[in-house]
């Protein structure tokens, strides 16, 4: 729930707008009036929504994350661009996944763009932050496979087996996985490049690995 929401003044007496704002400050949170024009400067969007939310910083221990709530999870390492990170939060909704662990110095999961390219999935996905020494021990201490994305590997991705919880780690968008990270994997896989480039961009990887783990699972 929004601890306060601006909405605009001709769009008061929408249905869905007097729902928000009832709801919001029957759970203490404020609403407040204001124009199209000041939406558009909080927003950063020349056509924004009629509603601007304003929430609270989710949580972003891993000790908030409980594995067992997903058989799949989604691990980002030193993720650099926001469009990247916000898809991969819209990916792991769209496959059930438990939420996006950040490993390292990442981009921050709250700006405005990460939370505009989640289309929502923000609020549906568990968001850690960690070190690498910290993920990794916390990863061993219980159930979970890390399967890690590399082009220094012949193993393809479909022609392997994953197990419950499936951990997909992705690199950096231009390094990739440090040789260390990968080799603390328990597979390591490829996805087959058919064309001239020799990798696929961060999310679209981590797309491509998700819906292969799922539907595994799903068979």
């Amino acid at each position: 729930m929004p601890i306060e929401i601006l909405f605009a003044e001709d769009s008061e007496n929408h249905p869905r707008a007097q729902a928000l704002i009832a709801a919001t400050e029957q759970a203490g949170g404020e609403a407040i009036r204001t124009t199209r024009a000041i939406l558009s400067k909080l927003s950063g969007k020349d056509n924004p929504q009629a509603v601007v939310g304003i929430f609270r910083e989710l949580g972003t221990s891993l000790a908030d994350v409980d594995r067992t709530k997903a058989n799949i999870w989604l691990v980002a390492q030193a993720l650099r661009d926001p469009g990247n990170l916000g898809t991969m939060l819209r990916t792991g909704d769209a496959v059930g996944a438990g939420g996006l662990i950040l490993v390292d110095e990442c981009t921050d999961p709250f700006s405005v763009e990460a939370v505009r390219a989640s289309m929502g999935a923000i609020f549906t996905q568990t968001i850690a932050m960690a070190r690498w020494d910290e993920f990794l021990p916390w990863l061993r201490s219980g159930d979970g496979m890390l399967v890690g994305t590399s082009l220094d590997t012949d193993l393809d991705y479909q022609q392997t087996d994953y197990a419950a919880p499936t951990f997909i780690l992705t690199g950096n968008e231009s390094a990739g996985l440090p040789t260390d990270y990968a080799q603390a994997c328990d597979l390591l896989v490829k996805i087959p490049m058919r064309g001239k480039a020799d990798s696929l961009n961060a999310a679209v990887a981590t797309a491509v690995m998700a819906y292969e783990v799922l539907n595994q699972f799903r068979r």
